[in-house]
């Protein structure tokens, strides 16, 4: 039986980092090229420079992982189907090792860390949580890890500098990349 797609470009069957990263997959096809990450970033209002670096530290940082067994490629496709074999050490644990979501990894974010208000981080508690699941010598995924993190904080953090847990679960299952789009392009109409 063939999976259905949704309104949002989303298969049915995805798992949920599936989905987190098909949102970058502009054109559905199933494979995400640099190009197509910039814009993903530009439509959820990054700027041009940050869309730019974010686009090539993750297409060189998941392309080849996740296109076991092939010859890399200068074009630096990621393959959303393999995408869990993109997963890094270092990170929450919220993601399984199939790309699975894990809900109490997800609630511990937040039992643990979000000591200001039950539901949200602060900057430094955010950094706090960061640096308390590196690996040792992880390296790799302790980079990886700060970026994502940083990013997500510089991107989505409220008018107080709060991130909100429903903002970051909304991440973590990419339907807020497609919240962010929709109000970006209502913006745009308005002016």
């Amino acid at each position: 039986m063939a999976s259905q797609t949704t309104i949002d470009g989303h298969k049915d069957d995805q798992t949920v980092l599936q989905k987190h990263v098909a949102f970058f997959d502009r054109n559905h096809d199933g494979i995400i090229y640099p190009w197509e990450t910039f814009q993903g970033f530009r439509a959820i209002g990054s700027g041009i420079i940050l869309s730019s670096v974010a686009s090539i530290f993750i297409n060189l940082g998941l392309s080849q992982k996740t296109r076991p067994g092939k010859f890399p490629s200068v074009l630096l496709p990621i393959e959303i189907k393999n995408i869990q074999r993109g997963k890094h050490g270092s990170d929450t644990g919220v993601y399984d090792s199939e790309g699975r979501f894990v809900g109490l990894k997800f609630d511990e974010i937040f039992g643990k860390y979000a000591c200001t208000y039950q539901d949200a981080l602060t900057e430094d508690e955010l950094m706090i949580m960061v640096k308390a699941k590196r690996v040792p010598k992880d390296y790799g995924g302790w980079v990886a890890a700060y970026v994502e993190w940083k990013v997500l904080y510089m991107l989505f953090k409220d008018k107080k500098g709060l991130l909100q847990k429903q903002t970051v679960k909304g991440v973590y299952d990419g339907t807020l990349f497609h919240e962010m789009e929709k109000k970006i392009q209502m913006e745009k109409k308005a002016k």
